[in-house]
């Protein structure tokens, strides 16, 4: 290949990189913050801020009472179904109307899952212009040996040139009971495997797809992999949803793949092996296909019942 042209594929390279992460630094439907973008104002920009401003703001609904000695009560469990950020702002606020930049006790926090801790982190970067992304995948620190279903945020480091992972839901309770030694503003790779790593890497016969799943609920196998790879790519489009939403083309459990729905998520998985590869085709992909495409009502597997995905 002559300079020129090399040149000109590098340039093109750069300006398609910039593109993708100015669209990483906008806002979606789901992490605006709407009539409350003001509060965003005052929160920290930087990694470690934004995990201490979401943890002294969320508390993980399954951990609450072992780890933080507060009860959840039965009427408050709906707030981990709450999709958009303005509502979960609007939520918070009626717990406790001061600055979200002030530290809220167990029970004046927003009851949520790792999801949420995600989205809320998305938002505040975003807000402070920041390119931040969610990835839906498994964490291998929780239950030794497993792959547990979980949600983090992927944020870009200017400084290192590259995208990182941070996990707001390990604040030091959960690091001291986990006993975490990585760091949670990057939390490496072999840690945390998104949906298509997890895919790929149970397609080649490395890994057993029953590692991966919710070991509480003896959820685990590919169907629930797959699943996993629609949510991501979803998310990856700016449509965070949660965790248990179900739409399209997703398997119901335990059910084994066909031969055409394993290639179907095979596609997927390359796809969104690397989302800046080809981020055009993987916005496409998703607009235009239905069987992918987020629809205006969902599946709430954990309800059992159809909502709309955002309401108003």
């Amino acid at each position: 290949m002559n300079v020129e042209i090399l040149s000109n594929n590098c340039e093109h390279n750069d300006r398609a990189q910039h593109r993708d992460l100015r669209h990483y630094a906008k806002h979606s439907l789901f992490s605006a913050p709407g009539r409350h973008s003001a509060l965003l104002d005052m929160l920290p920009s930087d990694p470690s801020g934004v995990a201490r401003t979401v943890q002294a703001l969320l508390i993980y609904e399954h951990a609450a009472d072992p780890l933080y000695g507060y009860k959840v009560p039965e009427e408050r469990r709906a707030e981990s179904h709450i999709r958009p950020i303005e509502k979960m702002v609007d939520a918070l606020l009626a717990l406790d109307d001061r600055p979200l930049s002030c530290a809220r006790a167990p029970g004046k926090r927003l009851v949520g899952i790792c999801r949420h801790y995600m989205l809320l982190s998305i938002a505040i970067l975003r807000h402070h212009g920041v390119p931040a992304r969610g990835r839906g995948g498994f964490g291998a620190y929780f239950n030794p040996g497993k792959f547990e279903d979980h949600w983090v945020c992927e944020y870009w480091s200017a400084s290192d040139g590259r995208w990182a992972l941070l996990d707001s839901q390990l604040d030091e309770v959960f690091i001291r009971k986990l006993g975490i030694g990585f760091d949670i503003h990057d939390v490496p790779r072999d840690q945390f495997l998104t949906a298509s790593g997890a895919w790929r890497r149970c397609r080649s016969g490395e890994l057993d797809p029953n590692l991966f799943g919710i070991e509480f609920a003896q959820l685990r196998g590919l169907w629930f992999i797959a699943g996993n790879l629609i949510r991501d790519l979803a998310t990856l489009n700016g449509r965070e949803v949660l965790p248990w939403d179900v739409w399209g083309s997703q398997p119901a459990p335990n059910s084994t793949l066909s031969d055409s729905e394993l290639d179907f998520f095979d596609e997927i998985a390359l796809l969104t092996a690397d989302p800046d590869a080809d981020f055009d085709g993987l916005n496409r992909r998703f607009f235009e296909d239905t069987r992918l495409r987020l629809p205006g009502s969902v599946f709430n597997s954990l309800r059992e019942r159809h909502e709309r995905v955002l309401e108003g």
